[in-house]
């Protein structure tokens, strides 16, 4: 038996009563609260909309079941619930607050697909509504920052007109012969959305009545996507909450760098260059550093029978990025092994110049099956991370008696 779909000719229908024509359990369900018992349960007539073209399923409840998927059967809906519903008359119940806020977003989609395509040739492939944000892909050229935002203004200047959206019925000719956007290869009667004036396109979606209604279209950012260009938007009381969020988070950046909200991406632009001079003035003073710290390091270090100097030492209170320049440049004498930890940050790098004939990379892996932690390297050259920063002296320890066996 066939389904009537009430929500074919009234979106808004919330509350209803059907007959349950069939019921019986499912595989379990699974969602983010776990896997529970599930029936199918069949209606003669239903208001909840089930999962399709791009669009997520309602939820509500039928009598005391709860209602945790709706799919489309071919001719049947079918309802997933959380417990047995008796054959019989039955109350439905559509969940409004995620219903109304599809229904903006699809009509909006419908109003941004049509004003990408008719002024800027874009036409939309493929839609999906997402729990936070809702995505079209449009075939063309790349979408300049112009083309979206020009689009996102002529969307929005017909919400402001408050056009009505009308449901029609007809065949894909005569549709066709009215101006659908998207004409489709499909037998019999189509069901079609109407933005008056605007647009036509084949849909069996919940929409809307008025432009009015969408509240608002916001076009968050365009990307690539195969040979396609991905739009994120959202539409009405999302687009409220993102607008919102978006405009205090400005303003957290601005108070944090003691500027005006709409002066805070010239701050961040002097803010990161300061940080670039900084780093590079950092990096040279390092290397200044480990220089002269290599020397005294060399010179105070007694070379083995073998005339190789294995300098060990454990930093402290220095700068983790001095770890690398210093043992970069004891590796830089002849017969120098390096062994440098950072006990704050479990930080290690062992350095050799090619002379000293040991293999660093042997000695790390016996190191780090005695003390745990992460790293690799060559012979000449290896780095790690110790789980346990206290266990650098240990590990330091360690590997001074390997070499020197």
């Amino acid at each position: 038996m066939a389904t009537h779909r009430l929500y074919y000719d009234d979106s808004f229908l919330q509350n209803f009563s059907a007959r349950v024509v069939d019921c019986g359990p499912v595989e379990p369900f699974a969602d983010a609260s776990g896997t529970q018992p599930a029936w199918g349960v069949v209606l003669d007539a239903t208001a909840f909309y089930p999962s399709s073209g791009g669009q997520p399923n309602d939820f509500g409840r039928l009598g005391t079941a709860r209602v945790l998927d709706v799919r489309d059967d071919g001719d049947e809906i079918v309802h997933i619930v959380d417990q047995e519903i008796s054959l019989g008359a039955v109350e439905g119940c559509v969940d409004w607050g995620r219903r109304f806020d599809h229904m903006q977003q699809h009509t909006g989609q419908h109003l941004l697909s049509a004003m990408l395509q008719e002024r800027f040739g874009l036409p939309t492939v493929s839609f999906h509504l997402g729990s936070e944000l809702c995505t079209i892909d449009v075939r063309g050229p790349e979408p300049s920052e112009d083309a979206l935002r020009g689009a996102q203004r002529a969307a929005n200047a017909i919400v402001f007109a408050d056009r009505p959206v009308h449901v029609r019925y007809g065949t894909a000719d005569q549709l066709a012969r009215d101006g659908v956007r998207k004409q489709v290869d499909r037998e019999g009667i189509l069901r079609a959305i109407e933005i008056e004036g605007v647009d036509l396109q084949p849909c069996g979606g919940t929409h809307v009545k008025t432009t009015g209604q969408i509240g608002l279209v916001l076009i968050r950012r365009c990307t690539k996507i195969r040979q396609d260009w991905r739009v994120e938007f959202a539409c009405g009381g999302r687009a409220e909450r993102i607008a919102t969020e978006a405009y205090q988070l400005l303003r957290a950046i601005g108070e944090r760098l003691s500027c005006a909200p709409e002066e805070a991406p010239v701050a961040i632009e002097k803010a990161s260059a300061e940080r670039d001079s900084s780093f590079k003035s950092l990096r040279s003073t390092l290397q200044q550093l480990a220089e002269a710290r290599a020397k005294l390091m060399i010179a105070s270090t007694v070379p083995t029978n073998h005339a190789v100097r294995v300098v060990a030492e454990v930093l402290r209170e220095e700068n983790p990025e001095l770890l690398l320049p210093l043992a970069t440049e004891l590796a830089r004498s002849e017969k120098v092994v390096a062994l440098l930890v950072h006990e704050l940050t479990g930080q290690l790098v062992f350095a050799q110049s090619a002379e000293a004939g040991k293999d660093l990379s042997s000695t790390l892996k016996q190191v780090l099956a005695a003390i745990p932690g992460k790293g690799c390297g060559t012979r000449d050259f290896v780095r790690a991370k110790l789980n346990d920063p206290t266990q650098c002296p240990a590990a330091l320890a360690l590997a001074t008696r390997l070499l020197g066996d």
